[in-house]
């Protein structure tokens, strides 16, 4: 998902087809690399809890292969962005090491989502930074991204919450609780839906306003999926049905992001 939004705001901004790919490559390797390490931290507390869908814990695959694969990754995700400029490169590299901080323990403290407004907040930035000439993003898409690094963090730990808690893990979205850490997934949601929206109005050219009729569209329908989303923590519903409707939204957010073009950009 992080990959294709990396695509979809790399054809936003206009990269040209070489440098396009290498950011999706560099972005792909990065989330692979944090991926990985959080199995291959988690392989014992994936054990302890019977998680059938973790390979490692299962045995399937050895945790030395998937300690191989890991540094490769982190190798392609951190020499990659550097090709496309300094600025792509420190902040991809933010982003990465923001993910890997919070596979090696904050993800067991209150300060649980700070990576994951850090990552998805600079994402924008590493896909305007690798144009040539590199442009900064606009203020406006780096806060639809923080706050949707919020929704996305609340809602992938709902399902695991007493698995978590059954091995020590208890960041801010277990100290809030199920019902309160749903409600602010949905809300953070919506208003990124929102932000984006505002942005593109307030901020683009000509033909950016012109489509965003699109981007309310967009917006609404995010909208919607929130207050669904809402309704279904309310009502106590499945935490993996909450997961995909997040899933699901993004998909549309994107959509709404894509039309977005040079307002993206700062200036």
């Amino acid at each position: 998902m992080v990959t294709v939004l990396t695509v979809v705001l790399g054809i936003a901004v206009g990269l040209p087809p070489i440098r396009l790919a290498v950011v999706a490559l560099a972005v792909l390797a990065g989330q692979l690399t944090i991926g990985l390490s959080n199995d291959l931290l988690d392989a014992e507390r994936d054990r302890a809890v019977g998680r059938l869908d973790k390979p490692i814990a299962r045995g399937l695959v050895s945790a030395r292969a998937v300690t191989t694969v890991a540094v490769a990754c982190a190798v392609v995700g951190f020499v990659l962005p550097f090709t496309l400029g300094v600025g792509t490169g420190v902040t991809h590299a933010v982003l990465v090491a923001s993910g890997l901080a919070y596979n090696a323990g904050l993800k067991s403290t209150v300060a649980s989502v700070v990576p994951f407004v850090v990552s998805f907040g600079v994402l924008p930035a590493v896909v305007t930074l690798a144009a040539a000439p590199p442009t900064p993003p606009a203020v406006w898409a780096l806060g639809v991204g923080a706050v949707f690094g919020v929704a996305i963090h609340f809602t992938n730990v709902l399902p695991d919450l007493g698995d978590d808690a059954r091995t020590g893990v208890v960041g801010l979205p277990h100290r809030l609780g199920r019902l309160r850490a749903g409600l602010v997934a949905f809300g953070a949601l919506g208003t990124a839906a929102g932000l984006a929206v505002v942005g593109q109005l307030t901020t683009g050219g000509t033909a950016e306003r012109q489509s965003a009729i699109f981007a309310v569209a967009g917006a609404a329908v995010v909208v919607a999926l929130a207050v669904v989303g809402a309704i279904a923590v309310v009502r106590g519903r499945s935490s993996r049905l909450l997961f995909r409707l997040i899933m699901l939204a993004a998909l549309v957010l994107v959509a709404q992001l894509a039309t977005s073009g040079a307002a993206l950009t700062a200036g």
